[in-house]
């Protein structure tokens, strides 16, 4: 598949893309080389070929659960502009 300038405009519209007229034919050719790859892809038939992994079969590996840092908490609070209550006092910011 060979996209043309028409369709890259069209394409970088919808992404909402700045494409100028300059790039246009090397984003073209590079969109076009994308796609051949992927029609190259769609033709091998993967029937029965199994995932080599998926993320559901995984296990995570958890590290302990241990405190690793001492309470700064007051020391923070000291520098900090404005506290109140152990609680850090920012500016609103939404209405």
């Amino acid at each position: 598949m060979s996209l043309q300038r028409s369709d890259v405009e069209n394409i970088a519209h919808l992404a909402r893309l700045a494409v100028n007229d300059v790039e246009l034919d090397a984003v073209a050719a590079d969109l076009s080389t994308i796609l051949q790859l992927v029609e190259q892809m769609n033709v091998v038939d993967t029937t029965g070929v199994v995932p080599m992994a998926h993320p559901l079969q995984m296990s995570q590996r958890l590290r302990p659960d241990e405190v690793s840092e001492t309470d700064q908490r007051d020391r923070f609070q000291t520098i900090a502009p404005a506290t109140e209550k152990g609680l850090y006092l920012v500016p609103k910011v939404i209405e």
